[in-house]
């Protein structure tokens, strides 16, 4: 597991982060994520409070680039960031002291901050079988949008919390239209690379991603999905 754990502290740093991000972080813990203004993912992290300050855990290939457009953000207010060495635990099995539960679906069991290991759970047939996406696999920057990722089903926004960046855009996509494309579990007979083209009679359907235990998290257009859906030699069926 790469994570990396950024410390939030300051006399202001729950509202500060409040009003960037699309969960409401006075309630830890919490899964969230940062969007551009126009509603695309930027990085998305959980939320964690400890002595007086904010954990966020993030994947170690999003950590610098998330803390440079915090600190952009910061102007006046009274926070401080600072990248930790802190390390992160995680299990499915009986909690240690201090733990706490992944907030986004009970089937990721709890992190632990400052402990060390794994205890060796299928973290991708989990993630499959629940439709969970992950940073940089399902989860894109700059190009994917989390309704359409189902942030909403996995506690991931707060559409009460107020103001956070790239709202307007979230909140119509919620509102105002239906939902054309999202991700899905499918079954899958054989397998793929992870990025492959879902296509069915001669036509882009989606893409495939993450795959284990025979099945795949896939990016579908809905009005295009069917029977018969390929992504290279491997055969897809809705669940």
């Amino acid at each position: 597991m790469s994570r990396k754990i950024i410390r939030l502290s300051g006399d202001d740093h729950i509202s500060f982060l409040q009003g960037l991000v699309t969960n409401d972080v006075s309630r830890t813990p919490c899964w969230t994520a940062l969007l551009t203004p126009q509603g695309k993912y930027l990085a998305d992290f959980l939320v964690v409070a400890q002595d007086q300050a904010l954990l966020l855990d993030v994947h170690a290939d999003l950590a610098d680039d998330l803390m440079r457009r915090l600190s952009m953000y910061k102007l006046r207010s009274a926070v401080q960031l600072e990248m930790t060495d802190m390390t992160v635990a995680r299990g499915t099995g009986p909690a240690p002291e201090g733990a706490v539960t992944d907030p986004r679906h009970d089937a990721l069991g709890w992190r632990l901050y400052g402990g060390q290991g794994d205890d060796g759970s299928d973290w991708d047939a989990i993630r499959v079988a629940h439709c969970i996406p992950e940073s940089l696999i399902e989860l894109i920057p700059n190009e994917t949008f989390i309704l359409e990722a189902g942030f909403e089903r996995l506690h991931g926004v707060d559409f009460r919390k107020g103001c956070f960046v790239g709202q307007e855009v979230t909140a119509r996509m919620k509102h105002k239209t239906e939902l054309r494309k999202g991700l899905r579990t499918l079954t899958v007979e054989g397998s793929a690379e992870i990025g492959t083209p879902i296509t069915l009679n001669d036509r882009t359907v989606g893409t495939l991603f993450t795959q284990a235990g025979g099945q795949g998290i896939a990016h579908l257009r809905f009005d295009r999905m069917g029977d018969g859906m390929m992504a290279e030699n491997a055969r897809l069926r809705q669940e």
